[in-house]
């Protein structure tokens, strides 16, 4: 396999964007000093190799790999989760709540835990942002496997304002309160029916791990940022359900809702898991990862790298590359392609956002922020990483939390 002598660092675009951003992107990614196993560079947050070229990231899902095994071994913990998981749901009308999105890998996961017995409950938080497809998935599926679901829908205004107001804050975590949101739509839904498990369709394996510092997200955050830049309710969130530290900490020590990704004991070929809910489930292909929901996707395809030269696709082709699907000089092959967005997606958001052409533009060109100028729950959660340790051990929040919100090198 070739690998790319290192001769520069790469220059991101400069804060505020520039109209030929897609061609900047593009010229970040030819010759810069990279992991010599996946394709991070020297620009990702906390990033560090060792002497043999090869990234802390990758090193970390070695751990992982070792922590979570697939094939016949992780058939057989597969197995005695779900028995634990039944145990559990005994005299209960559920036995396990599931995020559904109408995307592949929570529609694959409902499907899994009807095969294996159990009673699941879908549960979905609603922001008014999905995609037609999206949500006709999350119906047919859901009837045909006889599945009940759990929704919370957002006040539209209320929600748009909460959006504009990441926007006007500058910062790139604008997918925060739909993350936050599902997040406590899945709390509530256990809580509501005495649940204590909780699955999460997610795979290190095909999906990688996000750098430390690119996204961040808590409910004082959110709180924040509304109390600067929102107008809505008089900067006050009614509908929308946030997940103050007191509400964590109750749904966790409380309701006690354990978090498992069943995912990551299987070995998951997404593709193929595609065509099978195709053939067998009547589910529909939306066009691309991240396109489910529209301002999830606005937010990968052009906000992300028009304003803050971030490319959030080399976190899916690493994660390629290190299980062997696809080749390095692939991957990079696909991350020198230009950027491609729907402009239609992109005159939605302005639409509903209340956005000018011009005001937009000015916006866009804005200085940015990050979450450290707004009062966040970090520093509680970085004196907490001892208890929240605990926490992971027991299951009750994901190693991924644990490793990124506890950590002082989240940059």
């Amino acid at each position: 396999m070739q690998v790319l002598t290192p001769t520069r660092r790469a220059v991101l675009p400069p804060a505020g964007g520039h109209p030929d951003f897609a061609q900047r992107i593009q010229a970040y990614h030819q010759e810069v000093e990279r992991c010599t196993r996946c394709v991070f560079d020297v620009n990702t947050p906390a990033i560090s190799f060792d002497s043999d070229g090869i990234c802390n990231y990758c090193r970390l899902i070695e751990k992982l790999e070792a922590e979570y095994p697939d094939g016949p071994e992780g058939e057989r913990i597969l197995e005695r989760t779900v028995d634990e998981i039944k145990r559990a749901g005994r005299h209960k009308p559920f036995d396990v709540v599931i995020g559904v999105s109408g995307g592949c890998d929570s529609s694959f996961m409902v499907v899994k835990a009807k095969e294996w017995g159990l009673r699941p409950l879908a549960a979905h938080f609603d922001n008014t942002w999905n995609s037609t497809i999206a949500t006709q998935n999350i119906h047919t599926v859901l009837n045909k496997l006889g599945v009940q679901l759990y929704t919370h829908v957002v006040d539209n205004e209320e929600y748009n304002d909460v959006c504009k107001a990441f926007i006007l804050a500058g910062v790139i975590d604008i997918e925060t309160p739909t993350d936050i949101g599902l997040a406590t739509t899945l709390y509530q839904a256990a809580a509501k029916h005495g649940i204590t498990y909780q699955f999460e369709g997610h795979s290190f394996r095909t999906e990688g791990v996000g750098p430390l510092g690119w996204f961040y997200m808590d409910g004082k955050y959110i709180e924040s940022v509304v109390k600067q830049f929102g107008h809505f309710n008089e900067h006050r969130l009614k509908s929308f359900p946030n997940l103050t530290f007191l509400r964590f900490m109750k749904y966790i020590l409380w309701n006690r809702v354990k978090k498992i990704r069943p995912i990551y004991w299987m070995d998951y070929d997404k593709a193929a898991t595609q065509k099978w809910l195709v053939k067998d489930y009547g589910w529909t292909w939306y066009g691309g990862h991240h396109l489910e929901n529209r301002f999830t996707a606005f937010l990968h395809s052009y906000y992300a790298p028009r304003r803050f030269g971030l490319d959030t696709r080399v976190v899916g082709t690493s994660a390629l590359v290190r299980s062997g699907q696809i080749t390095r000089d692939e991957a990079l092959a696909q991350l020198r392609q230009p950027f491609h967005f729907d402009q239609e997606i992109v005159d939605v958001v302005k639409r509903r956002l209340g956005f000018s052409d011009e005001e937009f533009e000015r916006v866009m060109r804005a200085p940015t922020r990050t979450y450290r100028d707004f009062a966040t729950y970090k520093p509680l959660f970085e004196r907490l990483r001892p208890f929240f340790y605990s926490l992971m051990k027991a299951q009750l929040v994901p190693q991924s939390f644990y490793i990124k919100y506890t950590s002082k090198e989240c940059l």
